[in-house]
């Protein structure tokens, strides 16, 4: 009988001073009453610009300037365990095979929505960024935001360096080249933030869309198949009723990165999954996290409001001051910024214009 004895006096005190859990191919002990190193998102509290000693082997000898694979996913990886790199960057005809979007509404997901995304994804016929971009083994992205931080900083030619340049919604180009770029790989958008003049949108971009309601569907498809827009019930402000693009430059945003923005990352309101008050992030936040999962290496321009400069620009293309930003009832701005400053904080991403 001793030897069980012995066993159980070596086992009780484990079952009262904590448990042991795997994480990230790991065995970990966590002690009752030790202090979490993990805030409640599960980021590291700690977070420093050094790389780990298994990243700094791996990336410290390349020259700069160099792209360097898989980075992005290791810096995340190592801040935010629970990361998990793969995630479709578009729709493709297999999207129903997408289980953790499979079962939310719009915009976490498509549920309800699969007959029209069937009929629009038939039409579009490609669900990459094209062949040149698919087939680099290292892809360095710059989310460019449409922040007023941006006008006068010159930054241009060092964005069209970047092998994808995404912006969103109807930020200009033209006129703004130096300070802004000229490069266009992707523009991210929804019907309320759709470029409405034919003639202001870049040659040659693929045109995005990200749905947030069920009616966005709908909206989409008639811009693919290029029908009359009847009636415009049911959107916030007025909608663009023509795309200049042929279906082939057409995309449907993967809906993961709204939902694992929202409820992962930055931990908006739940809501049993449906959009409510300040639950959707920003999408500036949904293009960051997109590239967290596409990208080699990410870099954001013009991203951060300053409320304690009330008379500085809201958007580097129009006179309307920061003060004019009220809190919105969508958008939690105060906890997106936190979660992004973890992101910079953590050099997981570089903020060119240093607003975050």
């Amino acid at each position: 009988m001793k030897p069980t004895h012995k066993l159980l006096f070596v086992l009780c005190p484990m079952l009262v001073l904590g448990f042991i859990y795997y994480s990230s191919g790991k065995l970990h002990l966590h002690v009752w009453g030790q202090k979490s190193l993990y805030d409640k998102q599960g980021f590291l509290l700690q977070l420093d610009t050094k790389l780990p000693p298994e990243l700094a082997y791996k990336y410290g000898n390349l020259s700069e300037g160099v792209c360097k694979p898989g980075y992005t996913t290791a810096k995340m990886t190592s801040i935010y365990p629970k990361f998990i790199q793969p995630a479709p960057l578009f729709l493709d005809r297999n999207f129903k095979r997408l289980a953790k979007v499979s079962n939310y509404l719009p915009p976490f997901g498509f549920k309800t929505q699969e007959r029209i995304i069937d009929s629009i994804l038939t039409a579009t016929k490609n669900y990459g960024l094209g062949e040149e971009l698919d087939s680099l083994s290292c892809k360095r992205c710059v989310i460019v935001g449409n922040g007023g931080i941006l006008f006068n900083k010159s930054l241009g030619s060092r964005i069209d360096e970047y092998d994808v340049v995404v912006r969103l919604n109807e930020a200009p180009v033209n006129g703004y080249s130096k300070d802004v770029g000229t490069k266009t790989t992707l523009r991210i958008t929804y019907p309320e933030g759709a470029i409405q003049k034919p003639e202001n949108y870049e040659k040659d971009s693929l045109f995005v869309f990200s749905a947030f309601k069920p009616l966005d569907f709908k909206w989409l498809k008639h811009m693919v198949f290029k029908e009359k827009l009847r009636g415009v019930e049911g959107f916030w402000k007025s909608v663009a009723h023509y795309v200049p693009r042929e279906p082939t430059e057409i995309r449907i945003l993967n809906p993961y990165f709204i939902q694992e923005a929202a409820f992962q990352f930055i931990g908006l309101p739940f809501n049993n999954g449906l959009m409510g008050k300040g639950n959707i992030p920003t999408l500036g936040t949904v293009a960051i996290t997109m590239a967290l999962h596409n990208c080699d290496e990410v870099a954001v321009a013009g991203f951060g409001y300053d409320m304690n400069m009330p008379h500085a620009p809201l958007h580097y293309y129009e006179a309307v001051k920061m003060s004019a930003i009220k809190e919105s009832w969508t958008h939690n701005i105060s906890k997106e910024k936190e979660f992004l400053r973890k992101l910079v904080k953590a050099n997981v991403i570089t903020d060119l214009t240093h607003g975050i």
